[in-house]
């Protein structure tokens, strides 16, 4: 079995936080303030129900910028990570959309975070906000740059959201390998779109292919986690955990508990 290093026990959950609307995004409300409590809020929530780790990501500032964002992003992403941090002392990471993911890395360094969601790391893709081409050469040289090793680069494959047309000769398999092949820590595998499952048959391919973590995206659920549990090593989880299963509601700290003391029965069963 593969446990992900950095989170210290078997088949850790990773709880989302969708921050409110950044600086200068067409949501924005104004009030840098309150999203940071918000988000504060948010962490305190998780940790109080169990959570094993946790998460920020930009979700609201659509519609996306492709690969950068301004400094205002990075500073105020920067910032929310260090208190989530500092008021938790859980595992914790970051994902800038879209495909900011050097932006991510230096927002994660200066926050003292533990790792980083990383979107077109190898092969390209067609996303919302256009063509996305691969990082993975110059983002791990960014890491060396910046001292930032420690800093574990989890990576998105065939990624949500987006048409693979592109490289349809590439199997989900080969693009793991590949994602490996360039010093990926870890590969994510996701449904269609936001909520979506992941087909477990190919999260399993996928675990069988590469000697690194897989995680789960997208989709999880506490009626069908006991599927993936079997085939995946870690589960990024952000509608499920939100009221009426919707990304941009509030937590549902019940939620949250039922589905942790779930966990924590698999855990005792595994072998």
């Amino acid at each position: 079995m593969k446990d992900v290093k950095v989170f210290n026990l078997t088949k850790p959950v990773i709880g989302m936080i969708h921050v409110p609307a950044l600086p200068g995004t067409p949501k924005y409300s104004g009030d840098v303030k309150s999203i940071i409590e918000k988000v504060k809020q948010e962490a305190s929530v998780y940790k109080d129900a169990g959570i094993d780790a946790l998460a920020i990501e930009n979700m609201h500032d659509v519609p996306y910028l492709k690969r950068k964002v301004g400094p205002e992003i990075i500073s105020l992403m920067s910032i929310l990570g260090y208190e989530v941090k500092n008021l938790t002392g859980l595992p914790c990471g970051i994902q800038i959309l879209a495909g900011a993911n050097k932006d991510a890395l230096a927002a994660a360094y200066s926050a003292g975070l533990d790792f980083i969601r990383a979107e077109g790391f190898v092969f390209a893709h067609t996303a919302d906000e256009g063509i996305m081409e691969s990082d993975a050469g110059e983002l791990l040289r960014y890491r060396k740059q910046i001292g930032a090793g420690n800093i574990l680069v989890f990576t998105d494959i065939k990624k949500k959201h987006s048409s693979h047309s592109i490289t349809s000769d590439v199997s989900l398999t080969e693009t793991a390998k590949a994602a490996e092949f360039f010093l990926s820590d870890g590969v994510v595998v996701t449904g269609t779109s936001t909520g979506e499952e992941a087909n477990a048959g190919e999260v399993k391919q996928v675990k069988n292919s590469v000697s690194i973590p897989v995680l789960t995206g997208s989709g999880i659920t506490i009626d069908n986690i006991e599927k993936y549990f079997q085939v995946a090593d870690a589960f990024i989880i952000g509608s499920y955990f939100k009221s009426e299963g919707r990304w941009e509601n509030e937590i549902d700290k019940k939620q949250v508990e039922n589905f942790m003391k779930k966990i924590l029965r698999l855990r005792g069963l595994k072998t």
